[in-house]
């Protein structure tokens, strides 16, 4: 896993089209999961996108029988899919935040997202949070916090779907400077209660909101293997509010112009600013251990 230091600063463009790309990737389609992600990053460029995200996985599709085929299917950072990917960046001048199936070098895969720009790759990450059967198809958790790229359309955090369900990675991203999170994501389709919104969704809109800053989820959608999934791509504000439909369950691309420099200001009120308050000597567990 690498991250790179930061770029030489180079005047910000703040106001930008983020994109989020709805699209069903399949075990065992490794050339059609690369065509639907290039058409898809295609789209989002021409309806002025700079920043683009994609599902988790989507160089491979998700549901594996057994660590064989996920080995069969995984790749290496220096794969035909991440220079597809980084062709695609330098032509159209994007920043692209892509889950990837990575055959590590160490031979072992993982589930992993990446950060692309026009120059390259900038930075990798491995999910720390495995659901389900990612422990049984034989992915290894990654064990680095969640980076953070200085891109030059701002700072960009990002992190692979269950990751985002907990609080205290989410908050590593935010108080490294985050102004945008970008999650490639993966969720299942589960019965909700009737005129109820998501419960991935409220808690992405929480996730923006007490750290005040963007989030944009790529979900996947289609059945695949008998899994259905929900489809729940969505771009929040950072007072938590979505500035996106939802297009559950198909394909689609939701784009929304962000100003991320609003990321950058964490008052809530007069008296009130959300890392400011921060009391983290009083977080701390009986024994001393973190909350």
């Amino acid at each position: 896993m690498s991250q790179q230091p930061p770029r030489p600063a180079e005047p910000r463009r703040t106001a930008v089209t983020v994109a989020v790309c709805q699209i069903a990737p399949q075990v065992g389609d490794t050339a059609g999961n690369r065509r639907r992600a290039r058409v898809a990053v295609e789209e989002a460029a021409g309806r002025g996108a700079r920043i683009v995200v994609l599902p988790e996985l989507a160089n491979t599709g998700y549901v594996f029988t057994d660590a064989d085929e996920l080995l069969a299917a995984a790749e290496p950072l220096d794969g035909d899919t991440i220079r597809q990917w980084e062709d695609l960046a330098a032509r159209w001048d994007l920043v692209i935040v892509s889950g990837f199936a990575e055959l590590g070098e160490d031979g072992r895969a993982y589930n992993a997202a990446v950060l692309i720009d026009a120059t390259g790759l900038r930075a990798t990450y491995r999910k720390a949070h495995l659901w389900n059967g990612e422990k049984t198809w034989g992915f290894t958790p990654g064990d680095a916090p969640p980076p953070v790229v200085d891109t030059a359309h701002g700072r960009i955090g990002f992190m692979v779907c269950y990751d985002l369900e907990f609080p205290e990675w989410v908050r590593l991203a935010a108080l490294a400077g985050a102004e945008l999170l970008c999650g490639p994501v993966n969720w299942p389709l589960y019965p909700r209660p009737e005129g109820e919104r998501p419960g991935e969704i409220v808690r992405i809109q929480a996730d923006a909101s007490v750290n005040r800053m963007f989030v944009a989820v790529a979900d996947r959608t289609g059945t695949e293997r008998g899994q259905d999934w929900l489809g729940g791509s969505v771009i929040v504000d950072a007072d938590g509010y979505p500035v996106t439909p939802l297009h559950l369950g198909r394909e689609a691309i939701a784009t929304a112009t962000l100003d991320l420099a609003e990321a950058r200001d964490k008052a809530i009120s007069e008296h009130n600013d959300v890392h400011a308050d921060r009391r983290p000597a009083l977080y701390a567990l009986p024994g001393g251990k973190q909350s």
